[in-house]
């Protein structure tokens, strides 16, 4: 019951403020409280985060364009150690590649603080790539909009903590009014100096959307009006507490924090960004969600890796572009397998084998009734064509339960034998292969039979086809 007298509580709330004769209160002025106003019945603290539905839902509107920016050399280097200036060149390099010819990655932000990050900013400067634009990061303080301005950067993100977790507690003595008064002063120095500032709104899934989030935003458009330089909205899911659907209660709903932004605050679409966090699982889930309901941009790191549980991946919403606008617009998907390569051969970053997309066993089968298919059919158990689009083939790993499909595939797919050249699972050979293998599980020899361990079963009993073949068989020999 107690659940249900919240969600009608919220749904009043909603709809009061969005009643057309609501919208201007309470003249973009922010909400003043004697106490923080901190969710509890969401973020009770003792128990898990609730989700409360309002059952008030907002329509679908997906920007015209859309696009991917990057904060890999941002918050990407908070959860791991500092990338060396080559590195990050080469990251960047790499950024550009997977943008593609319109250069769908359309910005990239970095640290401007240490004598590394900022030659790594001119080294990837004078590369004079359309994009990814290079973009910095910033405090709400003076002294650090002159770093940006120092550094000739066309744009920046500034950090404007916008909940009462943060106004009460990090701003200790500070109103809500004069944090955010503290924001503008600094967005417009900004302005001012023509640089295109982004407020970086922290924490706002759980922050007070009508009393604060809102009459700040109506100012930072306002301003923007006033210089004729935009003010772009980064939507910060912090602590991954947003939720994907438009039925849930702000401040959790992804959904209805872009719906509102939009029609309520005015901020044009491509001036709208999520930046998602994977705490709870649902990070590409949000980042997909603000791109349907109205946010042009969503922020992404490689690989996913940042604070905490990490950040919303890269790779992810490549794909997840392409679901929604049926073409990847020129995106080069090969690229993001080197990316995943050149973090373990050269940043000693393990790519977890069952990582999605660019993890090795993406597009690998263990399941004797998967080989069977997908040697029927290529396309059985593979979502699309992985070596093109990835320029990654299709593999088994040989286990007990492969079963002689997986023997058959495993032969067609390493020799890469095609149409009438292919062995099926009754083939002698692989009938003899297979029986061979089943000994050595039932002996307790091994659980997992290396490339290397078949090439051997498959010169003894299919000598035709090694042979043949001799030249590929000894890549691995």
């Amino acid at each position: 019951m107690t659940i249900l007298k919240i969600s009608r509580k919220k749904r009043e709330e909603f709809l009061t403020y969005v009643k057309a004769e609501a919208i201007d209160y309470p003249d973009y002025e922010v909400v003043e409280v004697e106490e923080p106003k901190l969710y509890e019945e969401l973020f009770p603290w003792v128990k898990p985060p609730v989700i409360v539905w309002d059952g008030v839902s907002v329509p679908i509107e997906v920007a015209e364009e859309l696009w991917i920016t990057d904060t890999t050399f941002r918050d990407g280097q908070q959860a791991r150690e500092p990338y060396a200036i080559e590195e990050m060149v080469t990251l960047y390099k790499y950024l550009h590649r997977i943008g593609g010819p319109k250069g769908k990655i359309l910005f990239t932000e970095c640290f401007l603080y240490t004598d590394r990050d900022k030659e790594a900013v001119r080294r990837m400067k004078v590369l004079d790539y359309e994009a990814p634009k290079v973009t910095g990061w910033i405090r709400a303080s003076l002294d650090d909009l002159r770093l940006v301005k120092e550094m000739k950067l066309e744009e920046t993100g500034m950090l404007a903590s916008i909940s009462d977790y943060h106004i009460f507690y990090k701003f200790k003595g500070l109103s809500r009014r004069q944090v955010v008064e503290k924001y503008l002063e600094v967005i417009e120095e900004g302005l001012k100096a023509g640089i295109i500032m982004r407020a970086h709104i922290e924490d706002c899934t759980r922050a007070d959307i009508f009393g604060v989030v809102v009459p700040f935003v109506r100012k930072l458009m306002k301003l923007s009006e006033k210089y004729c330089v935009p003010v772009r909205i980064r939507v910060p899911d912090t602590l991954g507490l947003g939720v994907p659907w438009a039925e849930a209660a702000l401040p959790r709903s992804i959904p209805k924090i872009m719906w509102i932004l939009r029609h309520v605050a005015g901020v044009p679409s491509d001036c709208l960004e999520f930046h998602g966090h994977n705490d709870f699982h649902l990070g590409v889930a949000n980042a997909t969600a603000a791109w349907l309901y109205g946010a042009a941009l969503n922020n992404t790191t490689l690989l996913g890796i940042g604070e905490r549980a990490g950040n919303v991946p890269l790779e992810a919403m490549v794909f997840i572009y392409a679901g929604i606008k049926g073409t990847l617009d020129g995106m080069d998907t090969r690229a993001l397998t080197e990316v995943a390569r050149y973090y373990e051969k050269e940043l000693s970053y393990r790519v977890p084998a069952y990582y999605p997309i660019v993890g090795r066993n993406f597009n690998v089968t263990r399941a004797g009734i998967h080989a069977d298919g997908t040697l029927k059919n290529i396309r059985m158990y593979l979502p699309f064509d992985t070596e093109r689009l990835l320029e990654s083939p299709p593999g088994i790993a040989i286990t007990p339960y492969s079963g002689a499909a997986g023997v058959a595939f495993w032969i067609n797919h390493f020799f890469r034998l095609k149409n009438q050249e292919k062995v099926g699972k009754e083939h002698p050979g692989v009938q003899k292969i297979y029986q061979e293998i089943l000994k050595r599980f039932e002996m307790g020899e091994v659980l997992t039979i290396t490339d290397r361990e078949m090439l051997k079963l498959v010169r003894r009993f299919l000598p035709e086809i090694w042979e043949r073949y001799r030249s590929r068989a000894r890549e691995v020999e």
